[in-house]
């Protein structure tokens, strides 16, 4: 932390900031959303077709909110820019990673989306591009992805969209409950129906639709498609990366990583299946947080909060060692070392 940064804070009355910041989702209507976000954990969501919760987001289109200690009421994105000393040293100017729960009733548009050059040149100020990944929480029978194109060529590629031969290009991929699926920007994917999942990406709303079913929304409207944008990013000829994913039993339950740096430059995944007490030694500025299943303590700083399914936090800087107790499932992530 810098010497000005704790100056700062407590002359505000602060102190040292040694509690997790706990967070109010902000919830997305779509016309491909369910109920799955009430009926399986637990949120309070509006009426109608709900597809995204941005559990943790800072965000402008969809800022999750601050529930506790001294920053309660403020958005996670007015924290990042007042109250630096939460995210330990800072690189980015704004938060980098974004965690949403999804939810596909029906299936997505098949999208793809820009690396960071090519969202800086031809988006809004300050938007990232967007690579992602999925940890499939629920999948029926039979789901499938989108997940890469069997084109050789950028000539194919817009050969086979001009023709609308979607059948032939686009590439599916069987998915069930417990899969990882990693999505680096420039390849073309979607989620489809009756997948719920946990998504991980850089702090990005950029998408570009390629291709939408020909459905239209609750106005009788097509959605707009973004032809040109699509064939400028799509990464050609398309390959499946090659993850890494270990499993490490430790006291207290195993730890999954999913994915890190270098393969990840922007963000860590791992999945902590608590049985018992597990520690854990800050290794990254911050933390995200949030409970798949299960109930427990997450303890620091000689307290414990109690957590439960649905729940995510932030774990700030300032935490340097903290405990998860209880029969759990968690999903973290850290942000990369471009963020």
């Amino acid at each position: 932390m810098r010497i000005s940064d704790l100056k700062r804070l407590f002359k505000k009355g602060v102190g040292i900031l040694t509690e997790p910041l706990f967070l109010k989702p902000y919830f997305n209507p779509k016309i491909w959303g369910g109920r799955k976000l009430e009926t399986e954990y637990g949120f309070d969501i509006p009426d109608g077709k709900i597809g995204e919760a941005w559990i943790i987001s800072g965000h402008p289109h969809g800022p999750a909110t601050i529930e506790n200690g001294p920053l309660k009421g403020k958005i996670l994105r007015e924290a990042w820019h007042e109250d630096p000393a939460y995210f330990g040293p800072q690189h980015s100017q704004e938060f980098p990673l974004l965690v949403k729960i999804l939810d596909a009733e029906a299936s997505l548009s098949v999208q793809v989306h820009p690396d960071d050059a090519y969202a800086a040149a031809h988006e809004a100020k300050g938007e990232l591009g967007k690579t992602e990944c999925w940890y499939i929480l629920k999948a029926d029978p039979g789901a499938y992805l989108i997940y890469g194109h069997h084109a050789k060529t950028h000539e194919q590629l817009k050969e086979m969209i001009e023709a609308g031969d979607w059948e032939h290009l686009l590439r599916k991929y069987p998915v069930k409950t417990g899969d990882f699926v990693y999505v680096p920007s420039g390849t073309i994917h979607a989620l489809n129906k009756g997948i719920v999942a946990l998504e991980t990406q850089q702090s990005s709303d950029t998408t570009y639709r390629l291709y939408d079913y020909d459905r239209k929304d609750d106005q009788g409207h097509k959605r707009e498609l973004h032809i040109k944008q699509s064939l400028d990013v799509t990464t050609v000829p398309f390959h499946d990366p090659k993850l890494d994913i270990t499993k490490e039993q430790v006291t207290g339950g195993r730890i999954t990583t999913f994915v890190k740096p270098p393969l990840s430059p922007h963000f860590a995944v791992y999945r902590l299946d608590v049985d018992g007490t597990m520690t854990f030694t800050q290794q990254a500025p911050y933390t995200n947080v949030t409970v798949l299943d299960g109930d427990g303590t997450f303890s620091a700083d000689g307290k414990d909060y109690p957590i439960k399914t649905g729940d995510s936090f932030l774990i700030p800087n300032q935490i340097k060692t903290w405990a998860f107790t209880g029969k759990l499932a968690i999903v973290t992530s850290t942000p990369g070392v471009d963020a």
